[in-house]
């Protein structure tokens, strides 16, 4: 289940990417969060109208984020390949994980994910930095997700919370949505494409990780989530015909590693990853409470 979940939002992603010609990122963007919200509204049915003052702070910042960091994935993944793009944004919750530690062995993984990005945006002919630019503001968006939820699990079900933000970004796509429809009127294959990007990427790993945590230690899941920029670069290549080149693939090597071994030290107990875990495990009580 956890290699379906992690295949489902990489083979998402990678159907988006395919209406990109018709819809640009901002377009698909668009398409996947009015799917997001439909899915998330209709599974956690959360109570708007209760929401106090102080609820609804942290849900429109984690709006504001969800936001940015897809349209800044999206927009990575359009120039520099989904490999990449995932790989970068995983600095995120290594950040997070990294930040309030002193371990020796945390500060050579700090070193390591530094050497690899140095590596990534060595200058050459090829290289795309406002590609990998948007690849770190959403490794950004996602550490702030990270920490946005620590404030959010506490004033709301985390399922609401999600999807209460889910809805509102969707509201703010919506009339960029409109106007990209207007103005390219993409035939029906791509917007098919967005729609699937939409299922694939949120709604079906979203089920499957509740379902998945149920039954496997949530620092083994932490473990296995490190795996997903490897699962990017194979998907990227079959999907879409992106290659790497040996350098690349070893930046992407250490990016992964550092991960691993962020995790491992920390047994899956601190860190930006358990946050994640955190909040997934309050979405799963919430559901098996309704």
């Amino acid at each position: 289940m956890m290699l379906g979940s992690a295949l489902s939002n990489q083979v998402g992603a990678a159907t988006g990417s395919l209406a990109f010609p018709a819809l640009g990122p901002a377009g698909v963007v668009a398409v996947r969060q009015w799917v997001a919200a439909v899915l998330l509204v209709g599974i956690t049915r959360p109570r708007f109208r209760a929401f106090t003052h102080r609820e609804w702070l942290p849900v429109l910042a984690l709006a504001a984020v969800y936001a940015v960091m897809n349209l800044t994935l999206y927009t990575a993944i359009d120039r520099i390949g989904l490999g990449l793009a995932v790989t970068l944004e995983f600095l995120g919750p290594l950040a997070v994980a990294l930040t309030a530690s002193r371990r020796k062995v945390d500060l050579g993984c700090a070193l390591i994910a530094g050497v690899a990005v140095a590596v990534l945006m060595r200058p050459q002919p090829t290289t795309d930095y406002l590609g990998i630019a948007c690849g770190l503001v959403a490794a950004a968006c996602w550490a702030a997700y990270i920490l946005l939820n620590r404030t959010l699990g506490t004033r709301l079900p985390s399922a609401q919370g999600a999807a209460a933000a889910s809805t509102v970004s969707a509201l703010v796509y919506l009339p960029i949505g409109v106007w990209i429809f207007l103005h390219h009127q993409p035939s029906l294959r791509y917007v098919a494409y967005a729609v699937a990007a939409g299922v694939l990427s949120s709604a079906v790993p979203f089920l499957v990780d509740l379902l998945a945590l149920r039954r496997i230690p949530t620092a083994f899941y932490g473990l296995f989530m490190s795996t997903n920029p490897l699962l990017a670069v194979l998907v990227g290549w079959i999907v879409l015909h992106q290659t790497l080149g040996l350098v690349e693939w070893l930046a992407v090597a250490a990016i992964i590693t550092a991960n691993a071994v962020a995790i491992s030290a920390q047994g899956g107990d601190k860190g930006g990853v358990r946050e994640i875990l955190d909040a997934r495990n309050r979405r799963d009580r919430v559901e098996s409470e309704e």
